[in-house]
């Protein structure tokens, strides 16, 4: 309990940190009550077409007359998603493969360290287009593809950490008592070494919200959900003298990335005070 005070005290000691949380409230608050933030439909046409912003519409309209305020809003449920899911299947792969890898080492370790550097060599983003675009343009396709190309990461990162914990007292007591392999990297290995896995992932979800993004402006985002990329993309025709349309869900994008960057920050000084110290000297 004095362990979880300490790092509570240490995050929010951490103004990025703090910042980021409050971005985070703030646009997990908009995704859950979206239906009672907006003051339209996502979808519902008006007849006031490229109205610039004003108390009836505060981010203005678009080129079908729909509430660029309203489609933000809702559009932060599609990028939170993405965010989330993409991120935790990304952890959930790394960890698991970076612990099988650091702990039985010799053939097993080798065979998928090459694996990794395989993945780290790709050019992520084109591969993620490929896949898009030959199995279609559907949002769980795209959560699966990110999960599924950002791994490696995590893995790396999971493998340092289990090549420390084997070596420690209390993994020697386990095996010395004859607790199961699988016993002990359910039970001491992971619990002990998929913190900084975490503090990674917050970066993750920011990176998967801006590759969403990236598809959707791209054409290859799903149709049939409100994206900011895809705003930005319907909008960049009237950009000249309609700039509202890409701007308003351009800076939400970006505050959202920028957000979990700082929880990211905030995680890793939390979980490793001494690299604050080293930071400040």
């Amino acid at each position: 309990m004095n362990a979880f005070r300490g790092f509570v005290k240490r995050y929010f000691s951490n103004k990025y940190g703090s910042a980021g949380l409050f971005i985070f409230f703030a646009m997990v608050f908009c995704a859950l009550f979206a239906g009672w933030i907006s003051p339209y439909r996502a979808g519902q046409m008006t007849r006031e077409i490229l109205a610039s912003p004003s108390s009836t519409h505060l981010f203005g309209t678009d080129h079908l007359g729909r509430d660029v305020f309203s489609r933000v809003i809702y559009g932060t449920r599609t990028s939170l998603l993405v965010g989330f899911v993409a991120a935790g299947l990304s952890a959930l792969i790394g960890i698991f493969v970076g612990t099988v890898s650091g702990y039985y080492g010799g053939i097993v370790d080798e065979v998928i360290s090459k694996v990794i550097d395989s993945f780290l060599m790709i050019p992520i983003f084109f591969l993620i287009l490929i896949i898009v675009a030959i199995f279609g343009r559907n949002l769980f396709y795209i959560m699966l593809v990110i999960g599924l190309t950002t791994w490696p990461s995590n893995a790396r990162i999971m493998r340092a950490q289990t090549l420390s914990i084997k070596e420690r007292a209390f993994v020697k007591i386990a095996r010395a008592n004859g607790e199961s392999t699988i016993r002990i990297i359910f039970s001491r290995i992971i619990p002990n070494g998929m913190y900084p896995v975490i503090a990674n992932s917050a970066l993750q979800i920011g990176g998967a919200i801006l590759t969403e993004a990236a598809l959707s402006f791209l054409g290859l985002g799903d149709p049939n959900v409100i994206s900011w990329g895809k705003m930005i993309s319907e909008g960049k025709s009237y950009m000249t003298f309609a700039w509202w349309i890409i701007v308003f869900p351009g800076i939400f994008t970006i505050l959202t990335v920028i957000g979990f960057s700082f929880i990211g920050d905030g995680l890793q000084r939390a979980l490793y005070p001494a690299l604050s110290e080293v930071n400040n000297e």
